[in-house]
């Protein structure tokens, strides 16, 4: 069988793809993998089965200091328009968002970081990827920005009590999360020792490497089988989310 080829775009040198990586190519892609802005991205994306955007530490409207980002944008909104199945995580997630028409802005309750839960809503529960989540889910979280407005039309599907806007799908296979699903416990310890003044901001075990390593265990367990699924839904071996239904109000 011909491996499903995915292009996997990695804003930064800090956020590699992790186990996520491993997680796919178990359940048969194959990763084009771009390091921005050195390795470019591809002019066409014909021969990409679908697209995964990682995070980095500069803002998705930083285009005056990361100029490339506007291409990421366009790759992001490339995709969504051509329904290839696409998941961005953290800054990808806040990419796709702007990308099709949603906001971005800093985080009005301050910085979300170290281990944490989102919870499902109601448009989880049918979502093909989604729906067999746990209600609460293990993520990590560490971001300054947070996504303020989603693009209209788009679902809610996770939320946290300081930012409700963790994770939402765009059309039927577009698939934004504002937390961190493909790290590991040495990539967390590597970011808290470049911000310590963010690090500060949980509490004091909770970036051990005790409690990273028994979080991580915890993210496997959930989102693995996720992982599995969206390349199921790459395949088209696992069906879309359906369209939005459009009805005008009763008389």
């Amino acid at each position: 069988m011909t491996a499903l080829k995915l292009l996997v775009i990695q804003p930064d040198e800090s956020d590699p793809i992790g186990p996520l990586g491993d997680w796919l190519t178990e359940a048969g892609a194959e990763l084009d993998i771009r390091l921005m802005p050195d390795q470019g991205l591809p002019a066409e994306l014909g021969e990409y089965a679908g697209v995964v955007c990682l995070g980095g530490g500069m803002g998705a409207t930083d285009d005056a200091a990361y100029p490339w980002l506007a291409d990421v944008r366009k790759v992001l909104s490339k995709a969504t328009s051509a329904r290839i199945p696409t998941l961005a995580i953290c800054l990808g997630g806040q990419l796709l968002a702007v990308a099709t028409g949603g906001l971005v802005a800093r985080g009005d309750q301050g910085p979300e970081v170290g281990p944490g839960l989102v919870s499902k809503k109601d448009a989880a529960w049918t979502d093909p990827l989604f729906a067999d989540l746990p209600l609460m889910q293990d993520v990590l979280q560490f971001h300054n920005d947070a996504i303020s407005r989603l693009p209209a039309g788009a679902e809610l599907l996770a939320s946290s009590p300081r930012y409700p806007h963790q994770a939402f799908r765009f059309d039927r296979c577009a698939y934004g999360v504002q937390f961190h699903i493909e790290t590991t416990p040495e990539i967390v310890l590597d970011w808290a020792r470049q911000s310590p003044e963010m690090a500060e901001l949980t509490r004091p075990d909770a970036l051990t490497p005790e409690n990273l390593a028994r979080v991580h265990a915890d993210i496997a367990e959930t989102w693995r089988p996720f992982a599995h699924r969206f390349v199921r839904l790459v395949s088209g071996a696992l069906a879309p989310a359906a369209d939005r239904q459009r009805t005008l109000p009763m008389a």
